[in-house]
């Protein structure tokens, strides 16, 4: 394993948390959905992770940004899909809290680095 910098972010290490919750949430939803809403939310958990590791590797601030924001808005689509897993009645909201607290650290944590990342002169 290499030891790059985007090991040592909080939000990375949270991200590693949220998607391990990902998974333990998804075992428990039917087996139809398998190929369907597992898939699709296990996928965006990888991408906020995946997305996270990419920008913190790249120098250019629009790139870095352009990263963060891509992790950001594969959060929200995590808080999506559990949404509609508690519509269909596959997952009851608070069923597990640190899923859902990781999920709005992550946003929280991502929205401050890209406002950051925006403030800073060119």
């Amino acid at each position: 394993m290499l030891n790059l910098s985007h090991k040592n972010l909080d939000v990375y290490r949270i991200a590693l948390t949220l998607l391990k919750d990902v998974y333990q949430a998804t075992k428990g939803f039917p087996k139809d959905e398998q190929f369907l809403l597992v898939s699709q939310v296990r996928r965006a958990s990888i991408s906020v992770c995946s997305n996270i590791a990419e920008g913190a590797s790249r120098i250019s601030k629009k790139e870095k940004k352009r990263f963060y924001e891509i992790a950001r808005s594969s959060a929200v689509e995590v808080d999506t899909h559990f949404e509609i897993a508690i519509t269909l009645e596959f997952y009851k909201k608070g069923q597990l809290t640190t899923l859902e607290q990781n999920l709005v650290s992550v946003f929280r944590i991502l929205s401050k680095m890209i406002g950051n990342i925006g403030e800073q002169p060119h």
